[in-house]
């Protein structure tokens, strides 16, 4: 297996999104976190578990790509494409993985639309919008 994948080009022609199954929610903890969290997030405000729940607003989506930690520009490409079709999008960036999250009613389009980002990535698709003036759309966004 190869190491991480660093080039914007790479990381998204190689990011294979999957669908988890499970519904998710974000959630306040007090005490304890719950033993089923998928990540928990430390803010001053509280801590934020994410975790299944059985009708969560929200589906997870991973990138399969072992993107590098230090590459640049994956969260915007694929957050600017789901935006273009107004699919909300929050990350969370794992050491091998980056996991989206998407409106659970959307989600099937949100992993539709990040496919078609991968393909056009693959064929030598450029992930910048179309130059100025040019009234010919981008296909990755």
């Amino acid at each position: 297996m190869g190491g991480p994948v660093g080039d914007l080009a790479g990381m998204l022609a190689a990011m294979a999104p999957v669908l988890d199954k499970c519904r998710w929610t974000f959630a306040l903890v007090e005490g304890d976190p719950p033993a089923d969290a998928f990540a928990l997030i430390h803010e001053d405000e509280g801590t934020t578990a994410i975790v299944p729940e059985e009708h969560g607003a929200f589906g997870r989506i991973t990138l399969t790509v072992h993107s590098a930690l230090e590459g640049v520009g994956l969260t915007a490409a694929v957050a600017t494409a789901l935006a273009a079709r107004g699919i909300a999008c929050n990350v969370v960036a794992g050491f091998h993985h980056d996991h989206l999250f998407v409106p659970w009613e959307r989600r099937s389009e949100a992993l539709e639309r990040l496919r078609e980002l991968a393909q056009a990535a693959a064929a030598g698709g450029s992930p910048s919008a179309a130059p100025s003036g040019s009234t010919t759309p981008n296909p990755l966004l």
